[in-house]
């Protein structure tokens, strides 16, 4: 086996193995279409691949409703699949990130099941609460997706807990059996080779237990709540069902089955708190990175990156990223859907201290796809069709050349989301045009390596108006980037560039950008 890759302030590449590569004819990406594929990943210039859930699953939230953490479901293959990728993986000098979803299991775990049979060491692994006098839910709290947080279970004649979906039953962290369990888990994978964790979901694993009614949220509280404001769930102060301080400090316990060499990265979603609350994640003896779902909704503008920069004060511990598997491609939601806001974005990112991320196909500016509600298939687009977040069209499989039907993705007739991609999409087409966007962020990966830009010795950020401006110095050099959100071209000095965005005549348009030595 390769040596372990240690991973500080690495450049991420999100892999959603079901929308990767289908070496069979399923329409499903699999573990196979990955381990075949890293070639691209290395040739982009980044340093690890996070792969989403693999793990056994009915699939009702995308593989985030998981069955066994310690093994491969069926359909993308097998745990020896899973060693041909970490094996391949370190040979091509990338990381190996796995996700962990600790904070719920699915609705169809053996424990989950056994407990409603009547396994009360079982049942205690989750969190089930007797009906108020009037048989109605224990409280008020609502689950992230904006629906009641408690379910009844005929059965048991008690309630169960599930921030996320119905099928999705919380955890009881502070039971010793789950936490043996999640040990376990971390130490399967770790023996494995794999490099790093990425905690799903860590600001939700830990509850009050009073179980008092979440309060109204303020319009200043609703601020720091993500989630769109069409969703109840933005609607209470979430002061009791989840306490982000007790998750941090879990995060230290993982840290301590995960042992010194094995990066971790949690997901916080703590809204406008939470560069604050990826401080604490990062202490000493924690995580060493926390990224926010706050940097996504507040990529599209100058002041947002800037402020997010002057909050982490030094601390670059909370990873950039503006795609995942969770949100529609930043392209569409935050640019114009053309490829020079995706070139825009990409030189944006390559520049940005810390650790950054990438979600795949991004690297190809795909747009968000527009799909018919008939083809949808998440529960949380679902919900709010048609202004959920757009996770099936982040989803929908990339294209590897331009041969239709699926454009090199599968052979099969169909693939489990349809793919309308615009020719001149795919890897295929733009690997060797020198103005293709796929070669851009080749090149600025490239250079944010060879500059040290994870890593700067200083870095200030100013937004005036809807034009951002980074001083950037790295081992004596100084560096100037400017990125224009708005609709006023603006003029900047020429001398020095190294990578440019429509520069025309010294003038920057909206979405033009300039890098050079100052």
């Amino acid at each position: 086996m390769e040596p372990r890759r240690r991973l500080r302030n690495p450049t991420l590449y999100e892999i959603y193995p079901r929308s990767f590569r289908d070496t069979g004819t399923t329409g499903e990406g699999d573990l196979r279409g990955v381990a075949d594929n890293l070639g691209h990943v290395r040739d982009l210039g980044v340093d690890a691949i996070w792969l989403a859930p693999f793990y056994c699953s009915p699939m009702a939230d995308g593989g985030y409703d998981i069955t066994d953490h310690r093994a491969v479901d069926p359909r993308y293959g097998t745990l020896d699949d899973v060693d041909r990728i970490v094996a391949r993986a370190h040979e091509m000098g990338l990381g190996v990130v796995c996700d962990l979803v600790f904070n719920h299991t699915s609705c169809d775990h053996a424990n989950f099941r056994a407990g409603i049979d009547g396994d009360e060491d079982m049942a205690a692994r989750y969190v089930w609460r007797d009906p108020k006098p009037d048989g109605t839910a224990p409280n008020n709290w609502l689950s992230f997706f904006g629906e009641p947080a408690w379910t009844w279970n005929h059965k048991r004649q008690q309630y169960y807990f599930h921030q996320f979906l119905r099928c999705q039953p919380s955890l009881d962290l502070r039971n010793q059996a789950v936490q043996d369990d999640h040990h376990e888990t971390v130490a399967f994978w770790r023996d494995r080779g794999v490099d790093g964790f990425r905690m799903d979901a860590i600001t939700s694993y830990l509850f009050d237990e009073s179980m008092k009614d979440n309060p109204p949220a303020t319009p200043e509280v609703k601020d720091r709540v993500s989630g769109a404001p069409h969703n109840p769930y933005t609607w209470q102060d979430h002061v009791y069902d989840m306490l982000p301080g007790d998750g941090a400090a879990f995060g230290g316990t993982v840290r301590e089955w995960a042992g010194p060499d094995i990066w971790l990265v949690g997901e916080n979603n703590s809204g406008n708190r939470a560069v604050e609350m990826s401080l604490n994640f990062t202490r000493d003896g924690r995580l060493d990175a926390a990224y926010t779902l706050r940097l996504g909704e507040i990529a599209g503008t100058a002041r947002g990156i800037a402020d997010t920069i002057d909050a982490m004060d030094g601390r670059w511990i909370a990873p950039w990223w503006f795609s995942s598997h969770d949100v529609a491609r930043h392209v569409s939601t935050k640019g114009d859907g053309s490829a020079r806001s995706a070139k825009f974005y990409a030189l944006l990112l390559s520049v940005l201290p810390g650790a950054i991320m990438l979600f795949q196909g991004e690297e190809l500016g795909l747009p968000q796809p527009d799909l018919p509600r008939e083809v949808v298939k998440d529960p949380h687009d679902l919900i709010y069709w048609p202004d959920g977040p757009g996770r099936d069209g982040a989803r929908v499989p990339i294209p590897w050349t331009e041969q239709r039907p699926n454009r090199g993705f599968s052979r099969a007739r169909d693939t489990w989301l349809p793919m309308k991609w615009d020719a001149g999409a795919s890897v295929a087409a733009q690997a060797d045009d020198p103005d293709s966007v796929l070669t851009f962020y080749r090149r600025a990966l490239s250079l944010r390596r060879a500059a040290g830009f994870a890593a700067p010795d200083a870095l200030s950020a100013h937004a005036e108006g809807d034009v951002l401006r980074l001083d950037i110095n790295v081992d004596g050099q100084a560096w100037q980037a400017i990125f224009n959100f708005g609709d006023t071209p603006v003029p900047v000095p020429t001398d020095g560039v190294e990578r440019a965005v429509a520069l025309e005549s010294g003038q920057l348009p909206r979405f033009g950008a300039v890098l050079a030595r100052a």
